[in-house]
């Protein structure tokens, strides 16, 4: 396993554009998922918000790889003309601590500068706490929810201008 202690292989890992189609976006879909229902008390509290959330409308992914296995992944998701959603980043917990995430973060926003968006938007929750700091780092700032997330108790709505 790749640990937080061989920092010196970073050189290693490559990120690969596909789309929610992608088997290894699908897998990663499936397990944050998984997670998401977790922290929310169960996926019938998450079961509206769903159809907004299917991994074949993320049109473009960027995946992780170390030594050819899918280790994490982002998303975009168009919302508006000059909006782009950030969809599911993920990073295996046996991978964190290697800046993966904000490598992910940087390519998703470059992606969304070259498709000419002028604004990335994501949504979180409080509980969230690795992911707030991942994207106050990144420099994202809150703004309003906006739909679908403008009627879900504990939704954070962030963006950052491109």
């Amino acid at each position: 396993m790749y640990a937080k202690r061989n920092r010196e292989n970073m050189n290693q890992i490559e990120y690969r554009w596909t789309n929610g189609k992608n088997e290894d976006f699908k897998k990663f879909y499936l397990i944050t998922e998984e997670y998401y229902s977790k922290i929310v008390g169960g996926s019938k509290n998450r079961s509206s918000f769903v159809p907004y959330n299917m991994s074949e409308s993320v049109t473009d992914v960027v995946i992780a790889y170390y030594n050819d296995i899918a280790i994490g992944c982002a998303g975009l998701k168009k919302y508006s003309d000059n909006d782009v959603e950030i969809k599911r980043v993920w990073v295996e917990p046996d991978y964190r601590g290697n800046h993966i995430a904000t490598s992910l973060m940087d390519f998703l926003e470059n992606h969304a500068k070259e498709y000419g968006f002028k604004r990335i938007i994501l949504q979180t929750r409080n509980i969230m706490t690795d992911a707030l700091r991942l994207y106050s780092k990144c420099g994202y700032y809150q703004i309003d929810n906006y739909p679908p997330y403008d009627k879900l108790e504990g939704a954070i709505c962030l963006a950052k201008d491109l």
